[in-house]
C-alpha cells in the first residue's frame, strides 16, 4: 500500500464518519473542523511513519486523499443519515433560534424545509462534500509545520550496502 494512502484513509474515514452523526456534526460549523482535523491527522500519521522529513506537497497530496475519501462518505452515508434525522434536527435548531430570535424562525423553518427532499439532501451532502474537501486540504498543509519537526535534506536515505563488489551483491 502505498505509505500516504494508509494515513489519507484513516484521515478521510475520521473526516467523513464525524461529519455525517448528527450533532457530531455541528462541530463542522466552526471552520470546517472535522476536515481540517482529517486532513491533520493524514499528515500526522504520514509524519510518524516517514522515514524523511514531510514537505508541504506531501501534506496536500495527504489533504487531497482524505477530503476525497471523506467526502465520499458524506454523500453515501450523508443522504441517508439527512433523510432519517433531519427533521429531527431541523426542529432542534429552530427551537435553538426561537429562543435566540423568534423573528428568524420561520425564515430559518422555510430554508430547512427544501433539505428535507431527496433532491434537496442530495445537493446539500455534495455541497458538504466540496467544502469539506478544500478544508481537508488546508488541515493537510497546517498539519506539516505543527507535526513536522525534523529538518533536513528532502532526499530519501541511500540503500543499504547489502556487500560484494562496489556496493553490489555479487
Amino acid at each position: 500500500m502505498n505509505n500516504k494512502l494508509k494515513p489519507a484513509l484513516i484521515g478521510g474515514v475520521v473526516l467523513g464518519l464525524l461529519s455525517v452523526i448528527p450533532f457530531v456534526n455541528f462541530a463542522n460549523i466552526c471552520c470546517c473542523l472535522w476536515a481540517l482535523l482529517g486532513g491533520a491527522l493524514a499528515t500526522k500519521l504520514y509524519v510518524n511513519s516517514s522515514p524523511t522529513p514531510a514537505s508541504a506537497g506531501d501534506g496536500a497530496i495527504l489533504g487531497v486523499l482524505a477530503g476525497l475519501v471523506g467526502g465520499a462518505i458524506v454523500v453515501v452515508i450523508g443522504i441517508p443519515v439527512q433523510l432519517a434525522v433531519g427533521t429531527a434536527m431541523q426542529s432542534v435548531m429552530v427551537n435553538f433560534v426561537e429562543s435566540v430570535n423568534p423573528s428568524q424562525a420561520e425564515l430559518m423553518r422555510q430554508q430547512m424545509a427544501a433539505g428535507a427532499t431527496v433532491a434537496g439532501a442530495i445537493v446539500n451532502q455534495l455541497i458538504a462534500a466540496v467544502i469539506l474537501f478544500i478544508f481537508a486540504i488546508i488541515g493537510g498543509l497546517l498539519g506539516v509545520p505543527i507535526f513536522e519537526k525534523r529538518k533536513g535534506d528532502l532526499t530519501p536515505p541511500p540503500p543499504p550496502n547489502t556487500g560484494g563488489v562496489g556496493g553490489y551483491a555479487a
